[in-house]
């Protein structure tokens, strides 16, 4: 059963930039052989460590998306362990994790087109009192309002 797993590592700060590249083919080639697939590599470049590993302050860290069986990644770590420039790695498996955001967003998604009962109600009830107001308001005579007095005034004829 394949599985997604992501696996960081961390190098040397000094690793020339060709030597990280024949360290992720070997990888790649070793994913390959044990019947796994790189779905995805990035460098994330040098960074501060936040302790000192093997005398080291800072280390390149890189990223893999990989995809296979246990004992492919049962291998790989083996093979990381035993290579003097990687200073520190971890392996993840995230395909549950993946699966669960994918629950949840079809849920979320769900809940937003389908509004529930009572929303869908409410927003029914809405539509229809915006709609008689409309048909009120069209039926309605237009009458213009007479100016209103002002208050305590009364209108008395002005003689000269």
């Amino acid at each position: 059963m394949l599985r997604t797993y992501e696996l960081m590592f961390i190098v040397r700060p000094d690793m020339l930039e060709e030597d990280q590249d024949k360290l992720i083919s070997s990888l790649e080639t070793q994913v390959g052989g044990a019947g796994g697939s790189v779905k995805s590599m990035e460098r994330m470049g040098k960074r501060r460590l936040a302790y000192t590993v093997r005398k080291f302050q800072d280390g390149i860290y890189m990223l893999m998306v990989l995809e296979g069986e246990g004992a492919m990644v049962k291998e790989v770590e083996r093979r990381l362990r035993v290579t003097e420039p990687v200073i520190k790695f971890i392996t993840v498996r995230i395909d549950e994790e993946q699966k669960r955001l994918a629950k949840v967003k079809a849920i979320r998604d769900t809940k937003v087109r389908g509004k529930g009962r009572q929303a869908a109600a409410a927003s029914a009830a809405a539509e229809a009192a915006s709609e008689a107001a409309a048909a009120a308001a069209a039926a309605a005579p237009e009458v213009a309002p007479e100016p209103a007095s002002p208050a305590g005034a009364e209108s008395e004829p002005v003689s000269a």
